[in-house]
């Protein structure tokens, strides 16, 4: 038996394929963008498939403290209504915890025409580019400042949001915010160069429902509000297809067959097909099912990470650990965030034989979708040999995505494991003991 912290601590012995069905959560990047959406609305606003998570939680509370509604009503059900926020000041501590805390910016301004927001939480895998943000914010009229000694940003606006915005390189989140703040205008404020990622359409579907006139073409994006934005119906949100892509992974990794249900196939498409390349096992059911398992040996496959439609960073420690279980050696090339392989180290734990390598690029300012600096080092790839046997060990999480690559290592690796961090998996992992326990796997939290 290994020592260790067993606080906030999963306890998991390996070793054994895992099989069965997995129902998926609602996608965690779309609940707490639609749940910050809705403080904008008139009256109450019903969301549904709404995740039992960590960050969720944390922002209902937020919401709360600063005298607004929200609160789980149902299972799955949140409730929100922001006509009785009384504070323009998001808490430092509360907003620091959560990186979405950054798109209350939208709904205060509405409220208060002048905020104050901390500079933004969540997961350390890197700068974020929350320049450009700023940026975009200016550009349509919003005057913003920041204070490095109080931590927070400073908005103020003078008069309702117009014209454009080009992001230099594409943002997830910025396009999100600023579509949000567009909407606080009496005109049409356009987007170009926004964001592709299938959250963002979801969010747009969740306005447009409402009483915005949102209209994409490729990667403009026109936004218009005329009016107050209503709920007429219920808004029930996607599932979440980083739960599918690790389910999936659990599966052949473990060399195990899983069915997931509930995501449509766009959404994992990028990874279905690597796993076709790899020689893992998969099968569509349905139009909202599918089965991943294994019956071969693994072949090697390299990846690198891009915006949608392309390999999600948020699957590429996922993948780390399925490239350990192939017959060769697989590179990884991270260029969305400059510290995302946190995981390296954990893994090597067990057993896994991983390196940084270094591979040329020609224009890392255009190649790179960070903020890249010329006098920085980066390890920005990594070289994986397989096919690795795995074994027990006692691993710390630094991220969310790395918390859920090391559980699935530790589901792999021959004998047991302790994962320290298990909360930070459950920022964005509804009920990972019990589905991981329906599948056969071994697993406790202390």
């Amino acid at each position: 038996m290994f020592k260790a912290n067993m606080e906030d601590a999963y306890i998991i012995k390996g070793g054994t394929p895992l099989k069965g069905e997995v129902k998926l959560s609602g996608a965690k990047n779309v609940a707490l963008k639609v749940i910050i959406s809705s403080l904008l609305f008139d009256g109450e606003v019903t969301l549904e498939n709404i995740p039992r998570i960590n960050d969720v939680h944390e922002l209902l509370h937020l919401i709360r403290s600063m005298g607004g509604k929200a609160e789980f009503t149902k299972s799955n059900t949140v409730v929100v209504d922001g006509s009785s926020i009384k504070k323009n000041r998001v808490d430092f501590l509360h907003g620091s915890k959560l990186r979405v805390s950054f798109m209350l910016f939208a709904p205060l301004l509405a409220k208060f025409n002048e905020c104050y927001v901390p500079n933004p939480g969540g997961c350390r895998i890197g700068a974020r580019p929350i320049d450009r943000v700023i940026e975009g914010m200016k550009r349509i009229g919003i005057d913003i400042t920041y204070d490095s000694s109080t931590g927070y940003y400073h908005a103020v606006m003078k008069k309702k949001p117009q014209g454009s915005y080009r992001f230099p390189k594409s943002s997830h989140t910025g396009t999100e915010l600023l579509i949000l703040t567009s909407l606080l205008g009496d005109g049409v404020v356009t987007l170009e160069n926004a964001a592709l990622e299938p959250e963002v359409d979801e969010l747009i579907r969740f306005l447009n429902e409402s009483g915005a006139h949102i209209k994409r073409d490729g990667t403009k994006i026109s936004i218009r509000l005329s009016g107050a934005l209503h709920q007429k119906a219920a808004f029930k949100i996607v599932s979440d297809r980083n739960e599918a892509v690790t389910y999936a992974t659990l599966a052949i990794a473990t060399k195990g067959d899983i069915t997931i249900k509930g995501i449509p196939k766009y959404l994992i498409q990028t990874f279905i097909d690597c796993v076709r390349k790899v020689g893992g096992g998969f099968q569509e059911l349905s139009d909202s099912s599918y089965r991943f398992f294994y019956y071969r040996e693994l072949d090697p496959l390299d990846v690198e990470t891009a915006p949608h439609p392309g390999f999600m960073t948020d699957w590429q420690p996922n993948w780390a650990v399925l490239m350990t279980q192939a017959k060769g050696n697989s590179v990884i090339h991270e260029r969305i965030f400059e510290n995302r392989f946190s995981y390296v180290e954990e893994l090597r734990k067990l057993g896994a034989e991983i390196d940084y390598m270094k591979l040329p690029v020609k224009n890392p300012m255009e190649y790179f979708f960070f903020n890249f600096d010329p006098s920085k080092k980066y390890n920005q790839v990594i070289r994986i040999k397989g096919p690795q046997e795995l074994h027990g060990g006692v691993l710390t999480i630094a991220d969310l995505r790395a918390g859920a690559t090391l559980a699935i290592a530790a589901f792999c690796a021959k004998g047991e494991s302790v994962i320290n961090g298990a909360s930070i998996l459950e920022r964005g992992y509804e009920d990972f003991v019990e589905k991981t326990r329906a599948l056969g796997g071994e697993i406790k939290k202390m």
